[in-house]
């Protein structure tokens, strides 16, 4: 039953809205995500560099390193590797496409949560998606639909699938029983839940961005070792895209409808554009202008899926490796091992394990906001009881459940967040 509701919703019917919606901003920004992309880079850098401003906020840099927690999770390492087992080279091209479209959904996300962010009574911060449904598009039930999903969302695919991952990694790698994993998962991620969002980005940022730039330089380097694979796995990447066999140039109808629906669909999972997940990160960010938090969206979307995802399919792609048995994370252990060796197996393990604690961490501001927002007298203290406590049951419980119906509540996430992308387009626009 979820698998049939799930494949209707994250069907034509949720990619189409996605991407026109990603599509729509392009045109009426005029592919800013693309001219723009060295004023991205020069802002979100700059940004950086600056430090918290006080009042309950947190450095830019804090908030970009929490939003990346929260994207560049197992879906740059597994779901890669899947795409390309199900999807082919070309359904890395359709991620591409996907991701062009999804940084100007980002974007639009951010600047309407800065723009329509407030205090709440104790101080806190409320901003992101829930603001501008709430304030933007004066629908409180909106809000409360899209709050509702987010807090399941963030339990299930946040934090039960998260660790259930690093859990399986931890055994398979190092032998650490499941049940240890999960209490010491728990014990971590609550001394930094428990200090609040300012402990959250500091320990995003002391965590994702050294894990991030270490897979990115081991990446470079394998394929510097293996350039002279480099132009087949691009062309592979292309022909396949467009279903362009190897003998004799034909055209596979099959071939590019299976490309396309991988690709795009593997893309949003990976850099959640257009679900709102992103904005609720940047709602205590110290950047004033809105349009600074919505291009630092623009740079989380480019390192997640351009960055990250694409180095992964290029190192599997130039590996080597064809045994069909292999899928997943065993499929990159295997890539990288031919030039790394057992070193590749141990540092794609640490890889898996550190992503997905990153990703748990990332999701709790999410889930946490959300839960607030639902009771904020209650919210936050219950949601932390329940996120801990599902650390521990993530570790040990088979979770294809727990996957579909976290697919179901990301999915049902996106709706409530367009609405608003669209009823609200007026308010966005490039920075001046």
């Amino acid at each position: 039953m979820l698998e049939t509701v799930n494949a209707f919703i994250w069907g034509n019917l949720l990619l189409s809205l996605l991407l026109g919606t990603g599509l729509y901003y392009t045109v009426r920004m005029r592919g800013f995500q693309l001219r723009g992309m060295g004023r991205v880079l020069r802002c979100t850098f700059s940004g950086c560099r600056s430090r918290t401003a006080g009042s309950g906020r947190i450095s830019q840099l804090q908030t970009m390193s929490a939003a990346l927690a929260a994207t560049m999770g197992t879906g740059n390492i597994v779901g890669v590797a899947t795409a390309l087992t199900l999807g082919g080279p070309g359904a890395i091209f359709w991620m591409w496409i996907s991701a062009i479209l999804g940084m100007l959904l980002v974007y639009a996300e951010n600047m309407l949560g800065a723009l329509f962010r407030y205090r709440c009574e104790d101080g806190s911060w409320c901003g992101g998606a829930l603001a501008y449904l709430e304030r933007g598009m004066r629908s409180r039930p909106l809000a409360l639909a899209f709050a509702g999903c987010c807090v399941l969302a963030s339990l299930g695919m946040g934090n039960l699938a998260q660790v259930n991952s690093l859990a399986c990694a931890a055994r398979d790698g190092f032998g650490v029983p499941p049940v240890v994993c999960g209490l010491v998962t728990a014990a971590l991620a609550g001394i930094i839940i428990l200090g609040g969002v300012d402990r959250i980005g500091k320990a995003a940022q002391s965590l994702i961005l050294p894990l991030s730039g270490l897979y990115l330089l081991c990446g470079v380097v394998f394929l510097i070792l293996r350039r002279d694979a480099l132009g087949d796995a691009f062309s592979s990447i292309f022909r396949g895209a467009f279903g362009l066999t190897a003998v004799g140039g034909g055209v596979s109808g099959a071939a590019v409808r299976q490309c396309i629906n991988i690709g795009l669909r593997r893309g949003v999972f990976s850099n959640e554009a257009g679900l709102g997940s992103a904005s609720l990160l940047h709602a205590a960010g110290e950047a004033e202008d809105p349009c600074v938090q919505g291009m630092c969206g623009i740079f989380e979307v480019f390192a997640d899926t351009i960055l990250c995802c694409t180095m992964t399919a290029l190192v599997i792609l130039c590996s080597g490796v064809t045994d069909p048995t292999l899928e997943g994370a065993a499929l990159v252990m295997a890539a990288f091992s031919t030039r790394f060796g057992a070193f590749g197996r141990i540092f794609i393990t640490l890889s898996v394990m550190l992503f997905a604690f990153a990703t748990l961490i990332g999701w709790s501001v999410c889930g946490e906001s959300a839960a607030r927002y639902l009771s904020p007298r209650w919210g936050s203290c219950v949601y932390r009881i329940c996120f801990l406590f599902a650390c521990m049951i993530g570790a040990v419980q088979d979770l294809t459940l727990v996957w579909q119906l976290s697919d179901l509540f990301n999915g049902l996430m996106a709706f409530p967040n367009l609405i608003g992308l669209i009823g609200l387009r007026r308010h966005v626009h490039p920075p001046a």
